[in-house]
């Protein structure tokens, strides 16, 4: 009697092969994000889903100031998880100014919050994400989940989840842990 042989994993992508890939003109970079080596292509935004990141990182930028909000930028996840994850979220905070990144991306320890803004990924976002930006040990993270009507916010990072994770209503303050004074409702961002 032979023994069936397990369907066979494809290995997962890395970094470097998606360099290779784009270098051969088979992948667009700008259109595509890693996590936890599987390519994701990034959907279309939904006009609400623009004008909630667009307002999001004005309000980011009022807060902590400009040169400390960036938004579309990849993100370095940290040494352990940088073969297989190449981020792009939403929108991060930043420690330092932005102008010190001239020849890295910004790493866990440059990153005050990371938020996404997820119209139709919620399951993304709030899944392997939330799983990959709690190993990066990133202090705080938030889904503006505009199908559920709620910001999730996530804090307390224990290796692959957030020790904290509690959803605010759309009508709900929510105020960042780096800037206790400041407060924003997803009502003020996605209305």
């Amino acid at each position: 009697m032979l023994a069936e042989t397990p369907p066979s994993r494809p290995r997962p992508l890395t970094r470097d092969d998606c360099r290779a890939l784009e270098a051969a003109g088979l992948l667009d970079l700008e259109r595509h994000e890693l996590v936890d080596g599987y390519l994701i292509r990034k959907k279309p935004k939904l006009p609400l889903h623009s004008v909630a990141l667009l307002l999001l990182g004005e309000w980011l930028r009022e807060v902590f100031g400009p040169l400390h909000v960036e938004q579309g930028a990849t993100i370095d996840p940290g040494p352990t998880l940088n073969a297989t994850n190449w981020p792009d979220p939403g929108a991060i905070v930043l420690r330092r100014s932005a102008l010190e990144f001239r020849n890295e991306h910004p790493s866990p320890p440059d990153l005050l919050l990371v938020a996404e803004v997820s119209a139709i990924t919620q399951d993304l976002d709030l899944g392997a994400k939330a799983a990959l930006y709690a190993s990066a040990g990133i202090p705080e993270y938030w889904v503006l989940d505009l199908t559920a009507n709620r910001i999730v916010v996530h804090r307390d990072p224990i290796g692959e989840r957030y020790n904290s994770i509690v959803a605010y209503d759309a009508d709900e303050a929510v105020t960042p842990l780096a800037a206790e004074s400041a407060s924003i409702r997803l009502n003020d961002l996605a209305s």
